[in-house]
């Protein structure tokens, strides 16, 4: 019988998967007794893991992973942590494995024009977007456009579609969410680094509007068409096996009203 493999720590991994165990705990807020409920064992083996006096197995770490809702690009590195090897594979998205999927978002992308589509990365880079994007990119800085294509900083970058966003301090309060929650998930330098750079094209700290929605807010700008009103939809692939997969955002735009709807549609 062929065994598991198990990575050389310095200290055997149990220490380093304890720390990163308790430090993912204290993340999502949650008791020892609330992630043992989770993850089906006691209070008792979550204390005895964190504090290296327990070896978890590796179908252990995994339940505990999902109980803690980390993303496939996390749990493997607890699964490191704890000294096993990952279980998720992580492919370049210019390898041909990926292929399919990436056809299959292209199909969608095309098959959601007149309205405005792309497919991101976790950084918010751009990986595919449908022809209709130029509706939202007309006018934005040919170095923005330059790959790689930052859709988030294209966004509040004053050479990008800041000048044409008529309520730009919701939609910036909007945009800026994006990687404050990313980074609340999964802490990154480059969240942090993008979490500067946006908060740098703000004229200032942003106060709501009297009749401010909160994060749910249209976006609305103004373009060749007349000012359009759009809302998003962010899909996820919640069942994908494959890092770099799981990691992808599609991005769809919606007309919020009627008149955003006929000036999309074009002439009858």
């Amino acid at each position: 019988m062929s065994s598991i493999p198990r990575r050389e720590c310095h200290d055997g991994g149990v220490n380093d998967f304890g720390a990163a165990l308790r430090e993912w705990r204290g993340r999502r807020r949650l008791s020892q007794l609330e992630l043992a409920l989770r993850a089906g064992t006691t209070q008792r083996h979550v204390s005895f893991m964190e504090n290296g006096r327990s070896t978890p197995g590796r179908g252990m770490v995994v339940r505990v992973a999902e109980s803690l809702q980390l993303p496939l690009r996390e749990r493997n590195a607890l699964l490191l942590a704890a000294g096993y090897a990952p279980s998720y594979p992580e492919t370049r998205l210019d390898d041909p494995a990926v292929k399919p999927v990436l056809d299959g978002l292209r199909r969608l992308l095309d098959g959601h024009r007149p309205y405005p589509a792309v497919v991101v990365d976790r950084f918010g880079d751009l990986v595919a977007a449908n022809d209709a994007l130029d509706l939202l990119t007309e006018g934005v800085a040919p170095e923005l456009l330059e790959p790689p294509v930052n859709v988030l900083r294209m966004a509040l970058h004053p050479r990008g579609m800041a000048p044409r966003i008529v309520n730009f301090d919701d939609w910036a309060r909007h945009v800026l969410e994006r990687p404050r929650q990313a980074n609340a998930r999964a802490p990154h330098e480059r969240h942090e680094a993008m979490l500067a750079e946006l908060a740098g094209y703000l004229p200032g700290p942003l106060a709501p509007a009297p009749d401010h929605l909160g994060f749910a807010v249209p976006l609305r700008l103004r373009t060749p068409l007349g000012e359009l009103r759009l809302i998003t939809a962010i899909t996820t692939f919640a069942t994908a096996v494959d890092v770099t997969i799981s990691e992808l955002r599609l991005e769809t735009f919606l007309p919020a009203d009627q008149a955003t709807a006929e000036a999309l549609a074009g002439p009858q």
